[in-house]
């Protein structure tokens, strides 16, 4: 069985809105991540293991809010208290993790085939997602994430890279073409190349 992409029926690839008479390196880029492993990964309030013991694929949990570690495949996303989210390009990693994350002291979900992730870039990333969103982006860095709502959708950011700014939205599928249709409208004032 070959799985279907969240907006595989309305990602379009073009330029669209104020673009023209723009050079395409001034433009935002918006693209949607396909075909990652998405886990969550919770301790229970009565587990006694430390996760300062424990690494996956050679990062270590943090338990500090906003923090993300990671390495060139995997981002390991702080999601609230003795809560993470782990993405990574490496689909096998899922065994690894059920052997490490023992069950009687954490709950591994796999929400692979539950999530979209919309890829966006440029100089005015941030200004796009003030547009929907009460965070004060201003504030957000290179290996940071946040969970808030942009225009009444939940939704986590995931900064991957600063100069030039460049964002991993990760949503429910369900809300994956409402995000991007939201975030796509907020990108058309700037121009927006869709890879």
């Amino acid at each position: 069985m070959t799985s279907v992409s969240a907006l595989s029926y309305i990602h379009k690839t073009g330029l669209f809105g104020n673009y023209k008479n723009k050079s395409e390196d001034n433009l935002l880029k918006v693209s949607e991540i396909k075909n990652m492993l998405i886990v969550q990964i919770v301790q229970f309030k009565n587990s006694k293991v430390s996760i300062e013991n424990i690494d996956i694929d050679g990062l270590k949990l943090k338990n500090e809010p906003l923090i993300v570690v990671n390495n060139n495949n995997t981002r390991i996303l702080w999601n609230g208290p003795k809560n993470w989210l782990l993405v990574s390009s490496k689909k096998n990693l899922l065994n690894n993790i059920l052997e490490v994350y023992k069950e009687a002291d954490f709950a591994i979900t796999d929400l692979s085939h539950s999530r979209a992730i919309i890829k966006i870039e440029g100089d005015n990333l941030k200004e796009v997602l003030k547009k929907g969103c009460p965070f004060n982006f201003n504030e957000l860095k290179k290996n940071l994430s946040i969970n808030s709502t942009f225009n009444g959708i939940s939704f986590s950011v995931d900064m991957t890279q600063s100069n030039p700014d460049v964002a991993r939205l990760l949503t429910l599928r369900s809300f994956g073409e409402s995000l991007y249709h939201s975030i796509t409208d907020a990108s058309l004032e700037y121009g927006y190349k869709a890879l």
